[in-house]
């Protein structure tokens, strides 16, 4: 054990100069930021830097070293640059699974100065032809469900110039071209030679859209390196406040489980990005599947897995069958929504040696805010943790003025990981930023005398009770911890009377008892907090593709239901 440091003695001492992680002040695009001095320039020269004969991708049968990656990414992008014409600042697109492809063709398009897209696979033809044409973009690459959407009559005489590529199918409808087929005649070529700067665009991703059309979110190739770099931080801090040494003997390569969509943040940054510099395997799967999860888990003997609170959910309902132990993972980290504290616990408990991590991170800010993990975690399992080292964070109250540390209000946010902007949405950026470069998160929250952020609830996810504010979070959070609960819904009812009244939605163990289930939220809860609609769910309850429920879907249909005397409620 090397001598522990205090966290402040840690920072200082890795972000001097020099160090592999030095900070320094500087402006970019008229915003006071802080930068890493020696991080890499580009995700291209990340790429490149990184192309080692280690394991990096396995898919089934299929494996793929970090070098044989960089090849193939190469070929695609001499596909793309002459083959479709693509130059830099284009916006190429990917709609497809997590397949390898999907890794080579974004590392190839952000490697030629090019846009990456990144298509929500679960849309339809409708919303695919949404953000094809709201992103501009000028090829597609497609596996055949998302092709045959794509290739739609509508969706085609939409976008005639839209050129497809097809992925791990033979069918190919008119005009598409299959992607095998033409890196195999570009055969062994290089990357083609671009200049990027640390400013230039490198990716449009969409928010989930639960409300209207998706916004595109578009990130610079420094907003992503700084909160890869932010997290590289992050651990070596704490592994100097714990005063551990590196090992004497090279650790076992690290490995990962994908989980998550790569067109969400937490699977392209966390899982996937983050993976280069520590030269960690990942490991693709089909579909998600809790089972087959475990299994990959126990054969690659895989040490990470970052993953929604309800797919976490699901491995811990597995690993207490005693089917799987999963005594290779070290840690299991959180992503697209936040967890309730019993789960916490619970990964604490289940999971052998592993220890759980979240943080609180928006597609907007690159997937990075605040962390939080360990031992700290479970000691604090309702926070966020503190501040990443690159970013600021500040509660205001409904004035604009900032509030002291216990009080709620809403988060904002600034740093070198804050994108610049929505793609052609002036009027949305003029309502998400406020002077001094600070953007609105919309989240209730408030950070205590120590820094530890805690997420109260989105604004809009209030109820007002009678005068008195109920955060839907805190009621959804009592509700997981009724062992016979498995996800729940908090949503506001109107009220003649008090105004709004707290409903809930639940999906649970057949025979779930509601007056049981409200007698033991009285244990939990002030009396006004408890729900006093309680709709129980056939199924579990819809979410979205990054893990986080469709509450306003789910409270319509509640609200419906409780015009029948047979609701339930």
């Amino acid at each position: 054990m090397a001598q522990p440091m205090t966290r402040a003695q840690a920072i200082a001492a890795l972000t001097a100069p020099g160090m592999p992680h030095a900070l320094e002040d500087a402006t970019v695009q008229g915003r006071p930021v802080r930068v890493f001095s020696n991080g890499p320039a580009s995700l291209r020269a990340l790429y490149e830097s990184t192309a080692s004969d280690l394991p990096f991708l396995v898919y089934r049968e299929e494996r793929m070293t970090f070098r044989e990656a960089w090849d193939a990414a190469s070929r695609i992008g001499h596909v793309l640059v002459h083959g479709c014409g693509i130059r830099p600042g284009d916006c190429v697109a990917i709609a497809m699974r997590n397949y390898p492809e999907w890794v080579l063709a974004f590392s190839a398009i952000t490697s030629i100065g090019a846009v990456a897209v990144a298509m929500n696979g679960h849309w339809q033809a409708d919303e695919l032809l949404y953000g094809l044409q709201d992103s501009g973009a000028k090829v597609v690459l497609a596996d055949a469900e998302r092709l045959a959407r794509l290739t739609q009559r509508e969706v085609r005489a939409a976008l005639p110039q839209l050129q497809c590529l097809a992925v791990r199918t033979d069918a190919l409808p008119p005009g598409v071209r299959a992607l095998q087929a033409l890196t195999d005649a570009a055969g062994a070529v290089p990357m083609p030679p671009v200049d990027i700067a640390p400013d230039d665009h490198a990716t449009l991703l969409y928010t989930s859209g639960s409300t209207g059309h998706p916004k595109g979110v578009v990130s610079t190739h420094r907003n992503i390196l700084s909160a890869l770099l932010s997290w590289e931080l992050d651990r070596a801090v704490a592994e100097r406040v714990a005063g551990l040494e590196p090992p004497a003997e090279p650790p076992p390569q690290p490995g990962t489980l994908l989980g998550v969509p790569l067109f969400h943040v937490s699977g392209l940054h966390a899982s996937y990005l983050a993976s280069y510099r520590p030269q960690r395997r990942m490991v693709c799967m089909y579909r998600w599947d809790a089972e087959h999860a475990a299994e990959l888990i126990e054969r690659e003997r895989l040490t990470s897995l970052v993953a929604p609170a309800a797919m976490t959910g699901d491995l811990v309902r597995v690993a207490k069958q005693n089917k799987h132990s999963l005594a290779s993972l070290v840690t299991v980290g959180g992503g697209g929504a936040p967890r309730a504290p019993e789960q916490v616990r619970q990964i604490g408990a289940s999971f052998g040696q592993a220890l759980p991590n979240t943080g609180w991170g928006m597609t907007e800010t690159n997937a990075i805010g605040t962390g939080i993990g360990g031992e700290e975690y479970l000691a604090r399992p309702a926070s966020a943790g503190r501040c990443a080292l690159v970013l600021e964070l500040k509660v205001i109250d409904e004035t604009g003025q900032a509030l002291p540390a216990g009080e709620r209000g809403e988060l904002l946010v600034r740093g070198t990981s804050v994108f610049p902007g929505y793609w052609n949405r002036p009027e949305a950026n003029a309502q998400a930023f406020l002077d001094g470069g600070w953007f609105r998160t919309g989240d209730v929250a408030y950070l205590d005398e120590e820094g530890f952020l805690f997420i109260v609830d989105r604004i809009k996810d209030l109820i007002i009770r009678g005068g008195e504010n109920i955060g839907c979070g805190q009621v959804e959070a009592a509700l997981l911890m009724h062992p016979d609960v498995h996800e729940a819904a908090v949503y506001a009812v109107p009220d003649e009377r008090m105004g709004e009244e707290v409903g809930a939605t639940v999906y649970g163990r057949p025979g779930l008892d509601v007056e049981a289930l409200r007698a033991f939220l009285a244990e939990h809860l002030a009396r006004f907090e408890i729900p006093r609609y309680i709709q129980l769910a056939p199924a579990p309850l819809p979410r979205t593709p990054s893990g986080k429920i469709l509450k306003r879907q789910i409270r319509q249909s509640a609200l419906a239901a409780l015009q029948s005397p047979a609701a339930g409620m």
